[in-house]
């Protein structure tokens, strides 16, 4: 996170309105989800290059459905509704309202909260399937 940000503010010039402290606070809730979805599919896979393309079968949807490459006010309203079981959808909103926005955790409250009910979720899952594969 820190040398993302660095790039960001020295390399880019993208300024950082909100605290900085708050997003090195709420990215690891973020990295938990994702951390759970990678141990997720290692337990599903059978090999290296499969949990390859499971996991590209899983991230370019989530890449595309996010709002960072299309925003989602212009997706039809079905694909609108699929959006939000993208956790990149809320970890962005956090992302850009800090940078950009300058406001506070009150202003971010439900990403963070569904951004820890999806990692805890994805997670509890993981575990609980790396333990049945272990059997």
């Amino acid at each position: 996170i820190t040398v993302v940000v660095a790039v960001a503010v020295f390399g880019f010039g993208v300024p950082v309105k909100g605290s900085v402290w708050l997003l090195f606070v709420l990215s690891p809730i973020f990295m938990l989800t994702t951390l759970g979805l990678g141990l997720f599919i290692s337990t599903i896979s059978r090999n290296q290059q499969q949990a390859m393309l499971t996991a590209a079968f899983f991230i370019i949807p989530q890449i595309i459905l996010s709002g960072f490459v299309f925003p989602i006010e212009n997706m039809p309203r079905l694909i609108q509704g699929l959006t939000y079981v993208v956790p990149l959808r809320y970890f962005l909103v956090i992302i850009r309202g800090l940078f950009l926005k300058a406001v506070g955790l009150s202003a971010l409250w439900d990403e963070t909260a569904a951004l820890l009910v999806f990692g805890l979720a994805i997670l509890g899952l993981s575990i609980l399937r790396f333990r049945k594969k272990l059997e």
